[in-house]
């Protein structure tokens, strides 16, 4: 039995521990893989920090504390596998600590992360944390990169990268039994407090005005606290029991992004979430949304607001286009964004690096 210690940002609250790490853990016991989790912060956290937007200083030092005495005594682990980096904004020397159990380490990237310390617009944080990241790559046996953007970055510093897409499991996402609960059709989004404000809030007065005149909702999910009620939204607090039912209550699905680097760095979690429910999806061409979206296809693409009302009133006037597309888009979902296609692999991969450097 191997042990493979995985290093979360946040506990299973966090989307992006349920999809990189949480779901692959019965994949790993296959293969013979006990996983212990070591978050750096907890679901009561990240809880207070959507609601409140603030961090308790004491509380966020006793976490690192909590991470570096786990690296200290992490020789009874055969394999760290950690989330994106190890201590957030301290600088690179600290990530090196990641070495000390003489452990191999797989790192995983879904996000840019690198651009909050090469690219902010304080230029002390760019002198001192510019390259915070380098000693983790150049640390790590392999890097498991979310697309292409990630791994063209890791590939810097480290020889060996794999393009593991953000996945989940197509029995689970899946289009809803039945025909369509009646009523409006619902133009749908999903995502965090951070995205609505960056990408949702100001799309907000062209979806408004287009769902007005198709006699249209907008459903939106997990927004938070602070998304602004409007008579055409209806606004729905984000819970893993109820969000695959959200999802199959749309009629298409909606991924605004600005061509930004940060966002390039995305992994098109919520189109891979539309589609797998068999929604046809209209989206910002950034990134790996342009790979995602076949134009024409499973979707439609959009850049300008006159391309965004043509794309959403084309598919409001066209009830088999969606179920077209729909389609299309949860054959791909199946093909290749499959939880049941890369748990295997990732589960043989990681196993593999733990043999290998097995001590004794």
């Amino acid at each position: 039995m191997f042990r493979i210690a995985q290093l979360p940002r946040y506990g299973p609250l966090a989307a992006s521990t349920r999809q990189r790490f949480d779901q692959y853990r019965p994949y790993l016991a296959e293969v013979g893989c006990e996983t212990l989790s070591w978050p750096l912060f907890d679901d009561r956290y990240l809880r207070r920090l959507f609601c409140q937007s603030r961090r308790s200083p004491l509380q966020v030092f006793g976490n690192y504390l909590q991470r570096l005495r786990h690296l200290l005594f992490a020789r009874h682990i055969d394999l760290l596998w950690v989330y994106g980096e190890v201590f957030p904004f301290l600088p690179g020397v600290c990530e090196s600590l990641v070495r000390v159990p003489g452990r191999p380490i797989v790192l995983d990237l879904d996000d840019a992360i690198f651009h909050l310390y090469d690219s902010p617009a304080q230029p002390l944080v760019r002198a001192f944390l510019g390259k915070k990241l380098a000693p983790l790559l150049r640390a790590a046996e392999i890097v498991l990169c979310g697309n292409e953007y990630l791994a063209s970055y890791a590939r810097q510093f480290c020889t060996t990268t794999m393009i593991v897409p953000t996945v989940l499991n197509t029995d689970r996402y899946r289009p809803k039994d039945g025909p369509r609960r009646p009523g409006p059709l619902r133009i749908g989004w999903i995502g965090s407090p951070t995205t609505w404000d960056e990408y949702m809030a100001p799309m907000l007065p062209l979806l408004t005005e287009i769902a007005a005149a198709h006699d249209a909702r907008i459903i939106v999910v997990g927004a938070g606290p602070k998304a602004m009620p409007h008579p055409r939204c209806d606004l729905l607090p984000w819970s893993e029991a109820t969000e695959i039912a959200c999802l199959q209550d749309m009629d298409l699905g909606i991924m605004p992004l600005s061509d930004t680097p940060w966002a390039r760095g995305k992994c098109g979690y919520k189109l891979i979430q539309y589609m797998a429910c068999g929604l046809p999806v209209v989206a910002s061409p950034v990134g790996v949304n342009a790979r995602l979206v076949d134009h024409g296809g499973n979707g439609l693409l959009a850049t300008t607001e006159a391309e965004w009302q043509e794309a959403l009133e084309r598919l409001l006037h066209d009830p088999g286009l969606r179920v077209r597309m729909g389609k299309a888009g949860r054959r791909l979902i199946e093909r290749e964004y499959s939880i049941q296609v890369w748990g295997p692999r990732v589960a043989g991969l990681l196993r593999d690096i733990a043999a290998r450097r097995r001590p004794g």
